[in-house]
């Protein structure tokens, strides 16, 4: 079995991966390129982070997922410990990735507040500058200053809140998708527009006792003010009540569509 997932080597995606599959697991740049993969049966398993305590949903996932037809059959939740890692105490600039920079622009302000920052595709190829050069440090897991590197930890557990978590979802091909689960993902396009329209989608599940665990607009890019819904719920969609609540769901988009994720249980993994 193959999985994919953010490389290189060493990222919190690869951690999360290994839930997954300890064995064949290659690397690309992005979100969009793994959740592809997997849906034009490059790869057997895609491993893509989806939402962060502090920052947020990590938006091109939910995109892919709106793009590529797949199935989510595991929630991987994986709590994040950020260190500084340079070759000496002396740097210029401070890279990482976009999310890890956010994640710790509190701590970062306040013991190094005249460093430049620059984003990169991965905390682990922000690791790889930092080896390369001595002039730059970068955030990454501890355990990447190990193993015999150049590197050194110069603060650990540098993120702005000790809660910091991220929210991981595994993908496979649409064959796999299951009903079998205490979570449900997803996404519905309803291709319309007028007041009470959220409030008439969300209904079915508030009248079936049904918990929302997270709702999100993004912009369906057929036209500026047009959005799809990703929606997470606490139920299996082995549930009647489940069941019901979307095809009162799917009557209401019947000029879009709705698009079943899957149900699927979750694991914290620590890293």
């Amino acid at each position: 079995m193959t999985t994919i997932t953010l490389g290189p080597a060493g990222t919190y995606s690869h951690r999360a991966a290994q839930a997954v599959d300890d064995g064949d697991i290659e690397f690309a740049e992005s979100m969009t390129a793994i959740v592809e993969a997997v849906a034009e049966g490059e790869a057997d398993r895609g491993v893509v982070p989806v939402e962060n305590s502090i920052e947020g949903s990590v938006t091109e996932s939910l995109d892919a997922f709106a793009e590529y037809d797949v199935a989510v059959i595991k929630e991987i939740i994986t709590p994040i410990r950020h260190a500084l890692l340079a070759q000496g105490d002396s740097f210029d600039l401070v890279t990482s990735h976009a999310q890890a920079l956010a994640q710790c622009r509190g701590w970062l302000d306040e013991h190094y507040p005249g460093v430049d920052v620059e984003a990169v595709a991965s905390t682990a190829r922000g690791v790889e500058r930092a080896r390369e050069d001595p002039n730059v440090a970068a955030i990454g897991h501890p355990e990447n200053a190990t193993n015999g590197t150049e590197l050194k930890v110069l603060a650990e557990d540098i993120q702005d809140q000790s809660s910091n978590a991220t929210r991981f979802l595994a993908v496979a091909p649409v064959s796999e998708r299951s009903e079998a689960g205490g979570k449900s993902s997803f996404i519905v396009y309803p291709n319309a527009d007028y007041p009470g329209l959220l409030l008439e989608l969300l209904e079915p599940f508030a009248d079936r006792d049904i918990n929302l665990t997270r709702v999100e607009s993004r912009p369906s890019g057929e036209r500026l003010g047009d959005y799809v819904f990703h929606v997470d719920i606490a139920a299996g969609l082995y549930e009647e009540r489940t069941r019901d609540a979307i095809a009162d769901v799917e009557a209401l988009a019947e000029n879009g569509w709705v698009r079943h994720l899957g149900s699927y249980d979750s694991e914290t993994v620590l890293n």
